[in-house]
């Protein structure tokens, strides 16, 4: 397949993402001077946004990619719940899988930009688990969706903020095989070794040298191997999806074994790029390519992504630029 197929195979796809959904907000100005009151840097205000962050930045990438996403989270009662939603609705995203609750705050990550850097982050949330009553609704909502919509794949968009409990990780590993439709996790820590029985598992070295307690480098392949053979023997999972920072990515199935390095990019941020590795992972698993080829389109479209500034979706042009001529199975 060439990239212009696989793009239009692409639109054709309705996926539904579920996981812990934010705000990102920027503060953006120039630095000229330190403050007399402490140590700092003053920043001259210029301009401030507030863009969909978290499982909802998944959404945005599926989206620019051509397939409808279907977003299933719980925000709080608050201001900035109301607010994630107009910005879904600014997408014209659907708002009808977002359960509210009055026990929660909505989580905002609000990022200071001084002379084009980030000075500080300041975090407003809750981390706690859902409660039974919280579990439940939100349960009956994605069922409700993957009754009445045409679901293609699920994907699991873990941020720790307490959305994705063991029980509601169990409940929608269930019904999505109940409906047979495949599932694909970007994981943390917290949950890592819940979701047994997934298609696709896709942590970061470091969250599978915590989640199965082997501390494996890639250049060190035997422990790396076994970091791998472990966590498929606790999950069993169908496919193992290992991002490697600077050393590219690593995929396995029962078949095959397969390591891509990264592309000599200049990077700019990296917040973001794992949203966008899973969301490209899950549309060429939906498409039917091959794992070696799920590994190359993400590989690139994570590395394109962390060439900007901020939390970005991956471009379809930027894409095809990369891969023109090439062919993908």
């Amino acid at each position: 397949m060439t990239i212009h197929e696989i793009l239009a195979s692409f639109k054709t796809k309705r996926i539904l993402v579920v996981g812990d959904v934010m705000i990102d907000a920027y503060m953006l100005g120039k630095v000229h001077r330190v403050s007399p009151e402490a140590p700092v840097p003053i920043v001259s205000l210029e301009n401030q946004e507030q863009r969909l962050g978290g499982a909802a930045n998944v959404a945005l990438n599926l989206q620019s990619l051509g397939a409808v996403p279907v977003l299933c989270a719980v925000v709080g009662a608050d201001k900035q719940g109301k607010i994630l939603q107009e910005l879904l609705s600014e997408q014209s995203m659907s708002c009808a899988g977002i359960v509210e609750s009055s026990n929660r705050v909505t989580t905002i990550k609000t990022r200071v930009i001084g002379n084009n850097q980030q000075l500080l982050r300041i975090d407003a949330e809750d981390t706690h688990p859902l409660n039974q009553e919280e579990e439940k609704l939100f349960l009956d909502s994605v069922k409700k969706v993957l009754e009445t919509e045409q679901i293609d794949a699920v994907i699991f968009e873990d941020y720790n903020k307490g959305l994705l409990t063991p029980h509601v990780i169990e409940g929608i590993i269930a019904l999505s095989k109940e409906y047979g439709i495949p599932t694909t996790v970007d994981p943390k820590k917290d949950n890592f070794l819940a979701y047994k029985g997934v298609t696709l598992f896709k942590p970061n070295l470091k969250e599978l040298r915590e989640g199965v307690g082997i501390p494996c480098t890639f250049q060190k392949r035997e422990l790396f191997d076994q970091a791998v053979n472990l966590l498929e023997e606790k999950l069993g999972n169908a496919i193992t999806f290992v991002t490697l920072s600077e050393h590219g990515v690593y995929i396995q199935d029962q078949k095959t074994k397969y390591h891509t390095p990264a592309h000599i990019r200049n990077i700019a941020d990296v917040s973001g790029a794992g949203d966008t590795v899973i969301s490209v992972a899950t549309l060429c698993l939906t498409s039917d390519l091959s794992i070696e080829s799920i590994a190359e389109l993400s590989n690139l479209a994570g590395g394109l992504v962390c060439e900007k500034s901020g939390v970005v979706s991956i471009e379809p042009d930027q894409l095809i630029q990369e891969c023109e001529g090439k062919q993908f199975d």
